[in-house]
Parts: C-alpha cells; sequence; structure tokens
C-alpha cells in the first residue's frame, strides 16, 4: 500500500505557488529583508518612490551581490493619474576614458573593463535615488535612507542565499577592503550569523544627513576619488561632481489593449519589449499555447531578430543618434515578422541588423512598488557582475561597478555576456552605456496592470517578456507567470538556452526545427519580479530562482 502511494504522488502534477495578495499595497524585491523595508515606509504614509527610493538603499546592504551605491539604474513610475515618467540614473564613463582604452598591444580586448579599478563607470544611484524623492516623494529624505543605515550599523542574520553568494564570489579575493568584509579574510559567513559593516553604516549615516551631496561632492566623494587615483582608477572629484541623472519620457506602445511603457535608452530593454510585442500581435503565436515547441519557437525567433537589430543601431541617445522611430515603426516591424518561419528555425548567420527607416550609416536586481494610491515604480539598478568589479572603497564599504563593460570595448566583437555591439556603444567620455535594463508597466483600459522587471544581463529582456505574454495570452496569476520556465535567444551566439522546467519532448521538437539549443543543468533566465492588478486585488510574484519576497496588505 506504502508503494502505491508514492507512485500515485509521484504521477500528481506539482501545486502551483500562490501570488501574494493584498489590496492596498504591494512590495516585490529580490531580497526579503528590502521588502520589509519598503512595506515599512508605506505604512508610515510614505508613497511609491518613498518605498523605491528605501528599498534601493537597502539592498546596498543585505544583497551586496547587486544592490548598490556604486552603481545605476533606471526607475519607471506610472502615477495614479496616469502620468509616467523615467529616471535614467545610468553610470558614466569617466572624463579619461577613451574608445581603445580596453585594446591590448595586439588589438584584443582585456579584462580591466571587467575586474578592478578600471572597470567602473562614474555610479548614478544616490543622485538618481535623490532625484525621484525630491520630485515626487512624501517622507523626508533621512527617513528613507535611514533603515538601510540601521541594518549597516546594527547588522543583519544572514540568509541561506546570501552565506552561499558571499562564499561563491570569487572577483573580490584579489581586493583587500572587500575580502575583509564579505569574506572575512578567509572566514565565510554562515546563514544565521549577524552580518555588520560599520563602514558602510557610516557612509549612509552621511548621506541620510547631508544627501547626495556628501556622495559626488563631500567626504564620500573624496574617498572615491582618492583610492582611485591611488590604484590606477580613472573617476575623479570632477567626474563625480558632474554626475547628473536625467529624467527622460518611457517609451510606450501598445500590445492588444494594453498600453506598455517601458525604458528609454540607454536601455536596449524597453524597445526590445516593444518590438518584440509588435511581432507577436496578430501573429496568433499563442494559439499552440504555453510551453508548446510552436510558441517558444516564434517567441525565440521573435528574440533572434530583436538581437540583431540591437547589435548595431542602440546606444546612448545623447551621443548617438538612434533610429527609434524606424526601430518600432509598424511596417518595419511587420517587415521583420513576415522573416519569421513558423516550422524552421532561420540560422543568425542569414539574420542581419534589418535596416530600420531612418537608420544611421550581470548583475543586478529589480523590485516593484504599488502603493495604496495607486502610484506604481518599477525600478531596475545595477553594478553589472555579482559583487560589481570587486573593488570595495577603503573606508566607504561599498563595491563598484564595472560597468565599463557593458560598453562596446572592440566593436563588433562579444563582450562578457556574448553580446555584439557596434559603433553607437563604443566608449566616450560622459556616455552611459547600453543596457538591457527592462522595468515596466501596463495598464488596460487607463489604469494600472502590471509591472515587471528582472536582472539578468541580456537575458532581462527575454524574461520580462516572457512574463508578460504569460500574463496577458496564457493568462497566468503573477506567481504563476514568474515560476513557468523560460527561453533565451540572442542572435549571436546563434543558441536557445531552455530552462530544464520545459520537457526533454518539447526540447527534441526544437531541435528538430533546426534550433542549436542549450539544456544545460542549472541553466536560468533571469530573475522576474511582478505586481498585477486582479481585480480588486493586488497580485505579488517572487521569483523562486532567487530569495525574493512579495509583501503587501
Amino acid at each position: 500500500m506504502r508503494r502505491f502511494w508514492i507512485a500515485l504522488a509521484l504521477t500528481l502534477p506539482l501545486a502551483a505557488r500562490q501570488p501574494v495578495r493584498g489590496r492596498e499595497a504591494m512590495v516585490v524585491a529580490q531580497d526579503p529583508i528590502a521588502t520589509d523595508v519598503g512595506v515599512q515606509i508605506l505604512k508610515q504614509g510614505g508613497n511609491a518612490i518613498d518605498a523605491a527610493t528605501a528599498i534601493g538603499f537597502a539592498l546596498q546592504t543585505t544583497w551586496p551581490f547587486a544592490g548598490n551605491i556604486g552603481g545605476g539604474g533606471f526607475m519607471l513610475i506610472r502615477f495614479a493619474d496616469g502620468r509616467t515618467t523615467f529616471i535614467d540614473f545610468r553610470e558614466k564613463a569617466p572624463a579619461a576614458a577613451s574608445r581603445d582604452m580596453y585594446i591590448d598591444a595586439k588589438g584584443n580586448a582585456t579584462r580591466d573593463s571587467i575586474l578592478g579599478w578600471r572597470a567602473a563607470g562614474v555610479p548614478g544611484t544616490v543622485r538618481g535615488l535623490e532625484l525621484a524623492h525630491s520630485k515626487y516623494g512624501k517622507l523626508k529624505w533621512e527617513t528613507v535612507v535611514r533603515p538601510s543605515q540601521q541594518l549597516a550599523a546594527k547588522g543583519f542574520p544572514v540568509s541561506y542565499a546570501l552565506a552561499e553568494s558571499l562564499r561563491g564570489t570569487k572577483n573580490i579575493t584579489s581586493f583587500p577592503d572587500a575580502e575583509r568584509v564579505y569574506h572575512r579574510n578567509g572566514k565565510p559567513y554562515q546563514a544565521g550569523e549577524i552580518f555588520v559593516q560599520p563602514d558602510l553604516a557610516k557612509t549612509l549615516d552621511r548621506i541620510a544627513r547631508l544627501g547626495a551631496k556628501d556622495f559626488y561632492e563631500g567626504e564620500t566623494a573624496r574617498l572615491i576619488a582618492t583610492s582611485m587615483a591611488a590604484n590606477g582608477g580613472h573617476i575623479t572629484l570632477a567626474d563625480l561632481r558632474n554626475y547628473n541623472p536625467v529624467e527622460r519620457k518611457p517609451l510606450v506602445g501598445k500590445y492588444g489593449p494594453y498600453t506598455v511603457y517601458s525604458a528609454a535608452p540607454p536601455s536596449s530593454g524597453g524597445v526590445g519589449i516593444l518590438q518584440m510585442l509588435g511581432m507577436l500581435d496578430g501573429s496568433g503565436y499563442e494559439k499552440s499555447g504555453s510551453g508548446s515547441a510552436a510558441s517558444i519557437h516564434y517567441v525565440a525567433e521573435a528574440m533572434r531578430r530583436f538581437f540583431a537589430d540591437r547589435s548595431e543601431y542602440l546606444g546612448d541617445t545623447d551621443f548617438y543618434k538612434a533610429p527609434m522611430a524606424g526601430l518600432l515603426d509598424p511596417a518595419y516591424i511587420a517587415k521583420r515578422r513576415a522573416s519569421i518561419d513558423t516550422k524552421k528555425a532561420t540560422p543568425s548567420r542569414d539574420i542581419r541588423p534589418g535596416g530600420p527607416p531612418g537608420a544611421e550609416s550581470s548583475e543586478t536586481t529589480h523590485f516593484n512598488v504599488v502603493d495604496a494610491q495607486g502610484n506604481a515604480v518599477a525600478m531596475t539598478y545595477t553594478i553589472n557582475d555579482g559583487y560589481g568589479s570587486g573593488v570595495m572603497i577603503p573606508g566607504a564599504g561599498f563595491l563598484m561597478n564595472d560597468e565599463m563593460d557593458d560598453f562596446a570595448s572592440k566593436p563588433g566583437s562579444p563582450n562578457q555576456f556574448g553580446l555584439i555591439q557596434g559603433e553607437g556603444n563604443k566608449i566616450e567620455p560622459g556616455k552611459r552605456p547600453l543596457s538591457a535594463m527592462s522595468p515596466t508597466i501596463l495598464e488596460k483600459d487607463g489604469k494600472f496592470f502590471m509591472a515587471v522587471g528582472a536582472p539578468g544581463g541580456p537575458r532581462i529582456i527575454s524574461a520580462v517578456l516572457q512574463v508578460i505574454l504569460n500574463v496577458v495570452d496564457f493568462k497566468m496569476n503573477a506567481q504563476e507567470a514568474v515560476d513557468a520556465p523560460r527561453v533565451h535567444h540572442q542572435w549571436m551566439p546563434d543558441r536557445l538556452s531552455v530552462e530544464h522546467g520545459i520537457s526533454p519532448d518539447t526540447v527534441a521538437i526544437l531541435r528538430g526545427m533546426g534550433h542549436e539549443v542549450d539544456y544545460s543543468p542549472g541553466l536560468v533566465i533571469a530573475s522576474v519580479e511582478t505586481i498585477i492588478r486582479n481585480g480588486e486585488w493586488l497580485e505579488g510574484g517572487a521569483d523562486g530562482r532567487r530569495n525574493a519576497k512579495a509583501s503587501g496588505y
């Protein structure tokens, strides 16, 4: 009898995880403590922008793998009255940067753009969060920064996920300050131990009291510039003083009855989401069902075509005239859609950047907040690699980014993610590197419907697209949508990455259609966080691929 019940249990489908539900407000972030900080700020009377600011600082303390004040990112806001804005606080190349700064005497790209003092761009997070808060927040600045400072000063219990992450990172071992803080000089933290960061606490205390001015012109700026000068880095006091975030209009498009707002350049994610949705809209790809070989094939072919365009046409629009209107032109998108063979993969060598009208000749983290008034924030920010460049600013307690690798160090050659990038993303002083970060918000019938985003390098774009499709086309709830297995294709290398939740039989069919499939154990296509409005309820979906948490009330 016991064997019968075991056999029966093995044949039953696994119960789907339910989303977290709340009537008034919802926070979803990649770290549970940071989620709790966001909820705390909302319950103190703060709005979504206050909560997002507090979460951004908290993640620096509790999730140094990606949370940062030494990096940069994007904040997309949809206000309760329907207005939208996009705050770009992406890092900038220092004034001393040059096109070939990472090319050696033999013409090869070096690793200096990935590891060490020369890898860092000028950070934007602190000034970007201050801009968002000063224009749109409700609570005092010190109120939203202080929780992160207290977590650094008093410490917090190390989670299993953080302990494993700290133990597994290799890029800090060559840098004594980071090694001392995160590896305790060879005595790695165990789950449950209290992690105290006194130098970071002092930095956050200065920022809480003095604002972003400390980071860009005060004591923290001095610590950054002095250590950069002593170690061959490029960031100077003038670079820090001159850094400015920019408020831009988000990109906007339609997908059936939904209005889609997403990130403007220097993100490539927003145009990618909108272009791929355009290729899928009206195609009928969804009729074969979620997870079918036919639907996966069609979505992968749309990805392949966008990433080919990305390789040629995108860059910081403050420096480069990217053909944005052409890339999103309905006639151009229809032409790209028409080139998709529904039965057979098109080899990437046969797909070139498409020539849109007007064309000129990781590690990251994401969170979403919806407040009781109906304001929504989707924010993605990054230090690029996990633990950034490995460099910790002595006496300041935070890591610097290695965002210079997101430029085309050698245009036409792949970067660490395998992405091929063109002249539009070449290194220039003061320029922001192209990004895959894709914070996105959907509305329906003039009301908030969904906020979504992810970390994960170029896989961000593919993952965010698929979660949107899971909700809109396949009618999944928030948790089902982020838990469902995903795929990724980025044109070059010509390979379709497939998570193991997709069946081997489906993989065999995809291979029969001509796809070169990477079905490696443990392969992960980003980690998506989402909030959707389902009637009177908000649903929070926290991706189980990371130690994420949704919380609402």
